[in-house]
């Protein structure tokens, strides 16, 4: 079954009442619910991938009617249908624009039925990008005196609300499932950001480098993911390192840029914050320049210099249900354990860091 585009008179009259709730839609939140099944030949057992989260897992691509077929979490049920030789259900259930107690209480919590289906193997979630975002558009929008507080804000009520988050996969998921893993956040925007603030720190006086006030509040956000995962029996995909560093060592300490910006389990949030801020901050590349190679780069960030850039075709986005379909995988194997596609775009890279949690059986 493929799901595309139908323009018949009904789809018409869908985009015309689109069309007047255009603007009430991106100021709030937009549901974006597919379910699409990797059908693998010669097997009909099924299982269950069960994803959460806002518009980054939704596959959002700047249409209220259609989303990314391969969004991440999609592209990481391809890896697992060809390590299990089984069809993956990848669930999708997202909100675009949601913060993340809207992504706990009406995803997580609301919608925990899909989690604990039977079929179920691997349950993960990401939120706080549009905490993050808001906190960002509030205090670039600031004259006079800087307000910070706006930014710590947003950093509490992400770790409060990863830690509810966890908490209530481990009690509700289907007690058969194999891995539960958080993503955590890319810097969208690093090189718009370069730039002096409108209001003056309280202190100094002066502008500030907006730059340099956004990066450690990101910084703490991703670290307290990584390290509550770390405690709470998940895993932590580190979106940060794969976007924001490059696949070489541009520094000469002998590490590839990407490994080391990577969380260190264990480490305390003062030593990663110091890494990401300070010791390594010099390896920091938008993500609209990942580099491959000495010679070679790819866009992870689409036009809006927010949601990963993916390949393929749409499906439609589940606006008012569920959508459901089912396709054959791009690729039957992954001999090296990655995709021809892995590192070309946001949403391979990212469905690609998930892949390396799985487990090797269901």
């Amino acid at each position: 079954m493929r799901l595309t585009p139908h323009r018949t008179a009904s789809c018409l009259t869908l985009a015309l009442l689109l069309l007047g709730l255009g603007a009430e839609a991106s100021a709030s939140t937009l549901n974006q619910n597919v379910s699409w099944t990797i059908n693998r030949a010669g097997t009909s057992t099924k299982y269950r991938l069960v994803a959460y989260g806002d518009s980054i897992y939704a596959g959002y691509n700047g249409s209220t009617l259609y989303a990314a077929k391969y969004a991440a979490p999609t592209v990481d049920a391809e890896y697992l249908s060809a390590t299990w030789n089984a069809d993956i259900e990848s669930v999708r259930r997202a909100k675009s624009g949601a913060l993340a107690q809207d992504v706990y209480k009406n995803k997580i919590v609301a919608e925990r039925s899909f989690m604990q289906h039977s079929s179920t193997r691997v349950v993960t979630f990401e939120m706080c990008g549009n905490d993050g975002l808001q906190a960002r558009t509030a205090f670039k929008n600031q004259t006079g005196t800087c307000n910070y507080k706006v930014l710590t804000d947003a950093e509490a009520t992400c770790k409060s609300t990863v830690g509810q988050a966890m908490d209530y996969i481990n009690a509700n998921a289907y007690p058969g499932t194999k891995l539960k893993i958080i993503g955590n956040l890319y810097y969208p925007g690093y090189d718009a950001d370069n730039t002096q603030s409108s209001c003056k720190d309280p202190n100094t006086g002066a502008t500030v480098k907006m730059q340099d006030k956004f990066l450690p509040s990101m910084a703490r956000m991703n670290y307290w993911m990584c390290e509550l995962a770390r405690t709470k029996g998940f895993q932590c995909a580190d979106n940060f390192a794969e976007f924001m560093g490059a696949d070489i060592d541009t520094n000469g300490d002998g590490l590839a840029d990407v490994d080391g910006l990577r969380y260190i389990p264990g480490e305390t949030e003062q030593n990663y914050v110091l890494r990401i801020t300070s010791t390594l901050r010099n390896t920091l590349r938008d993500a609209s320049q990942h580099l491959t190679s000495a010679s070679s780069s790819y866009d992870y960030i689409q036009s809006d210099d927010v949601h990963p850039t993916y390949t393929g075709t749409t499906v439609s986005s589940g606006l008012f249900g569920d959508t459901k379909g089912t396709g054959a995988p791009r690729s039957t194997s992954f001999p090296n354990g990655k995709s021809p596609l892995w590192n070309q775009y946001g949403h391979e890279r990212m469905g690609w860091r998930l892949s390396t949690s799985n487990p090797p059986s269901p």
